[in-house]
C-alpha cells in the first residue's frame, strides 16, 4: 500500500503571501501630519510675524524639512533656512511683511520615507483681530501626502495614504480566503 505524503507547504505559502500583504500596510497609516502652527490658518494679525513655526505629529528629519512662505502676487518671501527641534520646525522671516495675504508652504518626509506637503493662509491687516500668534491646527488644507516634489504655494495637493491600509486589509483578507478555498478543494481531492 502507497500512500501520498501531505503537501503542507500550499497552507503554509497561502499564510505566508497573507503576512507579505500585510506587512506593507502597516507604514502607510505612518504619514506625518501637521498638529499646529503659528500663526495659525486663518489668522488675522494686526503685526506682522517676524517667524513661522509648524509643529508636526512626529520628529522632522532637518535634510527633509521645507518651509517657505509667499505673497498673494506668490512672491516668495526671503526667510531663513528651517531650525528644527523636534518635531517642530521654525523659519525666520528675513522681511517685514506688508498688509496682505500670505501662504505657508510646507514639505517634509514621514518616518515611512512618505513625502508629505500642505499650505495654509494667514493675513496681516492693520485693526486685525492680533489673534496672530496663537498656535492652533490648521482649520484648511490639510497636509496632502503625495510624490510630486513642490515647495511653493501650490505645494497643497496630494492624495492621502490612510486609504491604502485598508485596502491592503481587504485585498490581503480577499487574497487568504481564495487561498484558502484552493487548499481545500486540492485537500478534498487527494482524499478521494
Amino acid at each position: 500500500m502507497h500512500t501520498r505524503p501531505r503537501r503542507p507547504t500550499l497552507v503554509a505559502a497561502a499564510l505566508v503571501a497573507a503576512a507579505l500583504l500585510l506587512v506593507p500596510a502597516a507604514p502607510a497609516a505612518a504619514h506625518n501630519t501637521l498638529r499646529a502652527a503659528s500663526p495659525a490658518d486663518g489668522d488675522r494679525m494686526a503685526t506682522p510675524p517676524t517667524r513661522v513655526t509648524l509643529e508636526f505629529a512626529q520628529r522632522l528629519d532637518p535634510t527633509f524639512t521645507t518651509i517657505a512662505l509667499s505673497d498673494a502676487a506668490r512672491r516668495k518671501i526671503p526667510t531663513g533656512a528651517p531650525a528644527v527641534d523636534g518635531t517642530k520646525g521654525t523659519v525666520t522671516v528675513d522681511e517685514t511683511l506688508g498688509e496682505g495675504t500670505y501662504t505657508v508652504a510646507y514639505r517634509i518626509v514621514s518616518a515611512d520615507g512618505h513625502p508629505v506637503q500642505g499650505s495654509y493662509t494667514f493675513t496681516v491687516a492693520a485693526g486685525g483681530d492680533t489673534a496672530g500668534g496663537a498656535t492652533g491646527a490648521p482649520a484648511a488644507a490639510p497636509p496632502a501626502a503625495g510624490p510630486a516634489a513642490a515647495t511653493g504655494p501650490a505645494a497643497a495637493t496630494g492624495s492621502g495614504g490612510s486609504g491604502r491600509g485598508v485596502v491592503a486589509l481587504v485585498a490581503a483578507g480577499g487574497l487568504v480566503a481564495v487561498l484558502g478555498g484552493v487548499a481545500l478543494l486540492l485537500r478534498r481531492r487527494r482524499t478521494r
